[in-house]
């Protein structure tokens, strides 16, 4: 497959309303050529509609949508050069895998030869080759995602759309189709823009996330920005942040917790006061009276096989959500007076 061809592409204050209810509303947000930008949030927050916006499927009501700087919102969705790839793969029984991939090239009326080898390379990318002749009955759901993926590829789009590609995999195969989905993106270069409501895929899969929320962009940044660092409490609930806890912000980066003071943290907040303080229970470790930060009572023990969860009791009726991994020592046990030490480069003070 052709190398390079990727696009920038720019979406410019998109609006989309249905009735009284606003889809998406006034999203401003850019995709460099060759980047993987993700779409993060729940049902109905406005990601889906915003990427059949992109694909052509749905005209927004306000806005504009560029690729390389040219709009195409009067371009029609087979004209846009883009590839959408769905949850469900809509491939066509009665046809064989080659059949299946070459179907847009025979669309576009691609000269056979050009389309033979151009269908062979991609059935290689994905490492189907030797299932071409088969139907897609006679095949697994990993295998029907790569059939589905092929048939998006061959085309040579200049933009990939993913619609929650990996939804209707089991655990183990999605992870697995993750990181071939992610190493046939960064060999082919292809500018992506995938729709998810799993914060992990989002992570493992993506350059920036884009997290929405009722049809706006509460936040956007690298997955470890997304990760380690949310600003507000709906992007920290939301991503599965454990601790969720009442402080003040000093100002600066410090911040008062349970009458001690932690410096260091990142702030999202601008003014000094009362404030939430987000820390994931894997930055957190419990330590010995007087070693740490903040000092506290084990609540609760849970063994989670390789690592051990906490929860621990601290001044301002406030509990600590503590994961590490498994220790030589025995871990410790409900009641036990410990310290907790903060890595304060992963705390963020959420804006109000």
């Amino acid at each position: 497959m052709n190398r390079g061809s990727s696009c920038r592409l720019e979406v410019d204050r998109i609006a989309k309303a249905y009735g009284e209810v606003k889809a998406v509303e006034c999203v401003s947000l850019s995709v460099e050529p060759g980047e993987v930008l993700a779409l993060l949030g729940p049902s109905g927050c406005g990601k889906t509609t915003l990427l059949q916006s992109i694909a052509g499927f749905v005209a927004p009501d306000s806005g504009d949508i560029r690729l390389d700087g040219a709009s195409i919102l009067s371009t029609p969705p087979e004209k846009r050069r883009t590839a959408m790839l769905f949850q469900q793969y809509a491939l066509f029984p009665h046809m064989s895998v080659r059949e299946n991939v070459g179907f847009g090239l025979r669309m576009a009326r691609v000269p056979k030869a050009e389309a033979s080898r151009r269908i062979e390379q991609a059935l290689g990318l994905v490492r189907i080759a030797q299932l071409a002749g088969r139907r897609p009955g006679q095949l697994s759901g990993g295998q029907r995602q790569r059939v589905a993926l092929a048939r998006a590829v061959v085309t040579e789009p200049r933009l990939l759309l993913l619609d929650e590609p990996l939804g209707a995999l089991d655990q183990n195969l999605r992870e697995e189709m993750q990181v071939e989905l992610r190493k046939l993106q960064r060999n082919l270069g292809l500018t992506t823009v995938m729709v998810t409501h799993d914060q992990r895929e989002a992570i493992v899969l993506s350059d920036r996330i884009a997290v929405m929320k009722e049809g706006c962009l509460e936040q956007i940044g690298t997955p470890l920005e997304i990760h380690d660092h949310p600003q507000t409490r709906y992007v920290a609930t939301f991503t599965g942040v454990e601790n969720l806890l009442p402080g003040r912000f000093l100002g600066g980066d410090t911040v008062e917790l349970s009458g001690r003071k932690i410096s260091g943290v990142k702030a999202a907040a601008t003014a000094a006061g009362a404030a939430t303080l987000a820390i994931r229970s894997e930055a957190i470790s419990v330590l010995l009276p007087g070693q740490g930060d903040i000092d506290g009572v084990i609540g609760f023990v849970q063994m989670l096989g390789a690592s051990v969860r906490y929860e621990v009791a601290i001044a301002g009726d406030a509990t600590v959500t503590v994961t590490e991994v498994r220790r030589d020592a025995p871990p410790f046990e409900p009641g036990v007076a410990v310290s907790l030490r903060f890595a304060a480069s992963r705390c963020t003070v959420l804006a109000s």
